[in-house]
């Protein structure tokens, strides 16, 4: 994808049939963290509180999957629940084509939440 401005810009330059996606995406991380910073960062959106030792995931759009990354350790903590899925120490890959696992993304972010609250 080109480089954009805001996520807006990133959604709408998406191909369309994988826009609805990337809006679910940013819908579920708004209502979990709505105070979020929401950003462009690594050419993906972003979201943090106020800096990069605070950031709580990024997505994004790649060639042959949508990816959702997270600063360890949140996949290494989850990997038995991300087994059907391609991992990596802070990215899990989720096919173009399936539904994204919307209540796994979910869970996963509030785990995030959890560590940058010191819970």
């Amino acid at each position: 994808m080109k480089k954009v401005k805001n996520v807006d810009e990133y959604i709408k330059n998406a191909p369309a049939k994988y826009q609805l996606k990337l809006r679910q995406l940013r819908k579920v991380i708004q209502d979990i963290a709505p105070k979020a910073e929401e950003t462009i960062n690594y050419m993906m959106p972003s979201y943090s509180f106020g800096g990069f030792d605070r950031q709580v995931v990024f997505f994004g759009l790649q060639k042959h999957h949508f990816g959702v990354y997270f600063p360890p350790p949140i996949v290494e903590q989850h990997k038995e629940e991300l087994k059907d899925y391609k991992i990596t120490k802070a990215a899990i890959q989720f096919p173009l084509d399936d539904e994204l696992p919307i209540a796994l993304i979910r869970k996963l972010i509030k785990e995030r939440l959890k560590v940058l609250n010191g819970k």
